[in-house]
């Protein structure tokens, strides 16, 4: 199992400060190879310096601006559904780095631009994913869900499509923060099925909304905003987890394990128990709970120049196991019958 973590650079803030995020991903028990992805990172105002009299490094860091989650389960067959995973990760990273913050208020006062520019970057990753499909014949039909936690304390937005969730820990209770945008739910929604036997409808894994995939039309991007408090925690994972631990469990073990790192290995452990039919992927992050003024989320940095002018950041590579992890610096859809896409 490996167990690859990086701190950011505590010189490069006020304190000995953790992220206090971790995230694992698991190939399963049956699929033959890992077609999620996941992505932990802050976004940080940074300078370049090309000539100075002053005895500056290279590149000048600001305080954090925020806090990015990421999941993402790709589908297609062979490595189709790896491809697009990644490429839905990259064009939300690249295009976060080109326009961070584009839109967003100071205080708590109109967001809906902010809003609205998160659909964007959906569905820029959406369009990319349909364009890379069509110039290669092994990756046509490729899709994938993603779901985005982006974290401006105290304000959490979330950007989602297909069935990979976000959750709410607070109180000792697990919120959906997502809709599983599947067959099932909607026929939850419309009073053809009764919620408790979604998770075992043979709809539960038929989509109607992924990025890229065999959709006609544009992407329904789901944006929601929500208030956080100290003591909060956030879990994105994929469906290869939430089919089998329900809300009641996920809250209690993020509760009553020590770091976000014990929890995601515990819940992994449960799915693989469970069959592990699926690939498995978690990501769960919280302010530090003996403080939380020293938790990234709280906008309390010192500004001064990081040590080495750089942080880095990165990701485990996946061990014999087959186990990875990394701690790292609604409008109405379309005809669900029309289009659909099984996992």
């Amino acid at each position: 199992m490996n167990r690859d973590r990086e701190r950011i650079d505590p010189d490069s803030m006020a304190g000995d400060i953790d992220l206090n995020a971790f995230g694992a991903t698991h190939q399963g028990l049956v699929r033959e190879n890992n077609q999620d992805q996941f992505l932990i990172a802050q976004l940080s105002k940074s300078m370049r310096v090309s000539a100075t009299s002053m005895s500056f490094d290279q590149r000048l860091y600001g305080q954090p601006e925020g806090e990015v989650l990421l999941v993402a389960d790709g589908m297609g067959g062979h490595a189709a559904g790896e491809k697009a995973s990644s490429l839905a990760i990259e064009t939300m990273v690249r295009r976060l780095l080109d326009s961070i913050h584009a839109g967003l208020p100071a205080d708590d006062s109109d967001d809906t631009v902010f809003r609205k520019n998160l659909e964007e970057l959906l569905k820029d990753a959406h369009s990319r994913i349909l364009v890379e499909s069509a110039h290669h014949a092994d990756q046509r039909g490729m899709g994938t869900t993603l779901t985005m936690a982006y974290v401006i304390w105290p304000r959490l937005y979330v950007a989602h499509a297909g069935d990979s969730r976000c959750y709410l820990i607070r109180d000792g209770q697990a919120q959906p923060l997502t809709t599983d945008h599947t067959l099932a739910r909607q026929m939850v929604d419309a009073g053809g099925l009764k919620p408790e036997d979604e998770a075992k409808s043979k709809w539960s894994n038929v989509l109607w909304n992924v990025l890229g995939g065999r959709v006609n039309g544009d992407l329904i991007a789901e944006v929601h905003r929500f208030d956080l408090k100290p003591g909060d925690a956030i879990v994105l994972c994929s469906d290869g987890l939430h089919r089998y631990v329900d809300a009641d469990q996920l809250a209690t073990i993020v509760n009553e394990s020590e770091s976000p790192e014990v929890a995601c290995q515990r819940l992994i452990q449960i799915a693989l128990d469970a069959g592990g039919e699926d690939n498995v992927t978690v990501i769960v992050s919280s302010p530090l709970r003996d403080d939380p003024s020293k938790s990234t989320w709280i906008d309390a940095y010192d500004t001064s120049v990081p040590d080495g002018g750089k942080s880095t950041a990165s990701l485990g590579t996946a061990d014999a196991d087959g186990f990875s992890s990394g701690e790292v610096d609604s409008d109405d859809g379309p005809d669900p019958l029309a289009d659909t896409m099984i996992e």
